[in-house]
């Protein structure tokens, strides 16, 4: 296994671009980041894990949340600012441990990436739906269901994507500016929320602050944490990144601070307002200002609501475009998918079968099982993202660390235990669903990457 590991050098060489062609700065990186953080875990989930979960004291599970993937983002910055390649956890796996592990890693990100894509989309043409109905406009409900679920095909949701898709071809350069304008419309519509419903918070809608005990806490961590997912976008734009020494730790940091602060006055606003058995809806927001009379507002945060998760699909096909590119160039898959556009300079066919991938899952199947995927490929990815941080140490003590994770190995320890702690708490069948995803893979390495790869 050791000898099929790549040389950092390699992969550096493999990755250098001029900091001329770099086209993103420390703010386009936060932005990056809490888009892909604050989409359908605010919207959706606050609500939903205080009624079923944790009461008002869905303020800690986001907290405890939080905690957990600033440990697993501080690793993720050591490990991106000593190796800025855009394949992310695939690559530190390639040179820490082997090509074997390192294809089910880009594999798994793969994964995890196409099938969040899919059902955040998914999820977007519910606030579609409601937003449109309020204005007495009603599309046929074939069009709006997943053959999976009886219907035709999704079909907002499949434009929605590939629109995204063909942003994205334009490169980075242009598509960033209105990734940005997204985000911060979705950040100005959850401060429009909380400025209008704080002044309806009653007290006594908090108690009891704890209705379903620590165990219901820590339930709700669980159930949250997937909300935070978006950070590890990050590290597969360190080519794309400007100062990336510097400027993707503190986006990581930055980001995750932003998101959960918004997260926690959200839950403390919404469960103020409203008494938390209430909020197992899955437009919260909305149904807290509808119910003190704040239509017109709620239509607002609707509308803003379909634009904010827009940007977290941007973000993540993004991100999926990149692995599919690192992949590429690696030798794992074919490699005309990591060739660079000369006009936009970004991996057009990668991008392009990522947002195809993505819209046909999201049009057509019933999603249950991809949004299984993402939840253990994700936590298992993470794991070794902690691991590998040990593990790069002594193996290449005198590899470039521009940014160290302080505590010695406190900290990997640590974000090991909570990714193990969850992935335990997981069911039969995401780890079912996660195993096929595998088998299918195992399949393309043995009929085409053991014969391309590289090394």
């Amino acid at each position: 296994m050791g000898s099929h590991r790549i040389e950092p050098s390699l992969v550096l060489q493999n990755a250098a671009k001029a900091e001329k062609d770099r086209t993103l700065g420390l703010f386009d990186l936060t932005i990056l980041g809490v888009g892909a953080i604050i989409g359908t875990g605010i919207l959706v989930l606050t609500g939903i894990v205080a009624a079923q979960d944790a009461g008002p004291a869905v303020t800690l599970s986001f907290l405890i949340a939080a905690t957990a993937s600033c440990l697993i983002g501080l690793c993720y910055a050591e490990l991106t600012t000593s190796i800025p390649n855009s394949g992310g956890a695939y690559i530190y796996t390639w040179v820490s441990i082997g090509r074997l592990p390192a294809f089910f890693t880009g594999w798994t990100l793969l994964g995890v990436y196409v099938a969040t894509t899919a059902t955040v989309a998914n999820g977007w043409t519910g606030y579609v739906k409601s937003f449109l109905y309020e204005l007495n406009v009603h599309l046929p409900s074939s069009l709006l269901v997943p053959a999976g679920n009886g219907g035709l095909v999704n079909l907002p949701a499949v434009i929605m994507v590939l629109l995204i898709t063909l942003l994205l071809m334009q490169g980075t350069g242009q598509s960033k500016f209105v990734n940005d304008c997204l985000v911060c419309v979705k950040l100005i519509v959850i401060l429009l929320f909380i400025v209008v419903s704080i002044r309806d918070v009653n007290p006594v809608n908090w108690r009891p602050y704890f209705p379903y005990g620590a165990q219901g806490v820590m339930t709700g961590a669980g159930a949250v944490f997937f909300s935070f997912l978006g950070f590890d976008a990050l590290a597969t734009s360190a080519e794309d990144a400007q100062d990336v020494q510097h400027s993707i730790p503190r986006a990581i940091v930055y980001s995750l601070v932003i998101s959960t602060t918004l997260y926690i006055i959200v839950g403390l606003v919404m469960t103020g307002v409203v008494k938390y058995p209430k909020l197992a809806v899955s437009e919260a927001m909305s149904y807290v200002l509808i119910t003190r009379g704040h239509k017109l507002v709620a239509q607002v945060v609707s509308a803003g609501a379909i634009l904010g998760i827009i940007a977290v699909v941007y973000a993540f096909i993004y991100a999926g475009s990149n692995i599919m590119k690192a992949m590429s160039r690696g030798g794992f898959l074919p490699a005309s998918w990591s060739k660079l556009n000369e006009r936009s300079g970004s991996p057009n066919r990668a991008i392009l079968l990522n947002g195809c991938l993505a819209a046909a899952l999201a049009g057509e199947f019933d999603l249950h099982y991809l949004a299984l995927i993402a939840n253990v490929g994700s936590l298992i990815v993470f794991f070794l993202v902690s691991l590998m941080v040990i593990l790069l140490r002594k193996q290449y003590p005198h590899l470039a660390r521009p940014f160290v994770v302080p505590g010695g190995k406190v900290v990997p320890l640590l974000a090991m235990t909570i990714c193990i702690a969850l992935l335990i708490t997981i069911s039969k069948e995401a780890w079912l669903a996660y195993i096929a995803w595998l088998v299918f893979g195992g399949v393309i390495y043995i009929a085409y990457s053991r014969h391309h790869v590289i090394a």
